[in-house]
């Protein structure tokens, strides 16, 4: 399908959009919590699977593609909201300020006590967290989405579930 859609394909990309928009709508909205934001960043995503769908490999998984694609542009969305521009006069270090979005949505979602046991995370571990945790991915998708092998993502699920572990008790 994705060939067909390099090709210009114009059914082929609705087929391509039908099949995936509403999981990754719902994905989007639970990630970052504003609906209005969710749909501007699933638009953006359909617009650069448009774009890029020939450079997409057939080794790899549509959805992985995909769900990639969308928390890239959610987290370009967020750091342009947080962007401030520096006024003149201003010092230096204070010009820009931006939080990812996984950060965003952690500290409004969760205690601070496991907001900061997560950010206490190398990013690999909090990466699979995220993905096995709080998108509900199998270790199988989860694999799939990181390039990793299925053994890894078990083993960094374990290690980062002991660390949580320690740090709440």
């Amino acid at each position: 399908m994705l060939r067909r859609v390099a090709r210009g394909d114009r059914a082929a990309f609705d087929e391509l959009y039908e099949r995936n928009a509403g999981w990754l709508a719902v994905r989007l909205r639970r990630r970052c919590g504003d609906p209005e934001l969710a749909a501007e960043v699933l638009q953006d995503c359909f617009l650069t699977a448009w774009r890029s769908a020939a450079g997409f490999d057939p080794s790899r998984s549509v959805a992985g593609w995909l769900w990639t694609i969308a928390t890239s542009r959610l987290i370009d969305a967020h750091r342009r909201r947080n962007v401030r521009i520096q006024p003149v006069g201003e010092p230096v270090d204070s010009a820009i300020t931006a939080e990812s979005a996984e950060d965003e949505v952690l500290a409004r979602a969760l205690s601070p006590e496991l907001t900061r046991a997560l950010h206490r995370l190398s990013p690999e571990l909090r990466a699979v967290l995220q993905a096995t945790v709080l998108d509900g991915r199998t270790v199988r998708e989860t694999a799939e989405l990181l390039g990793i092998p299925e053994g890894t993502v078990k083993t960094r699920a374990r290690k980062a579930r002991h660390i949580l572990k320690e740090a709440l008790a």
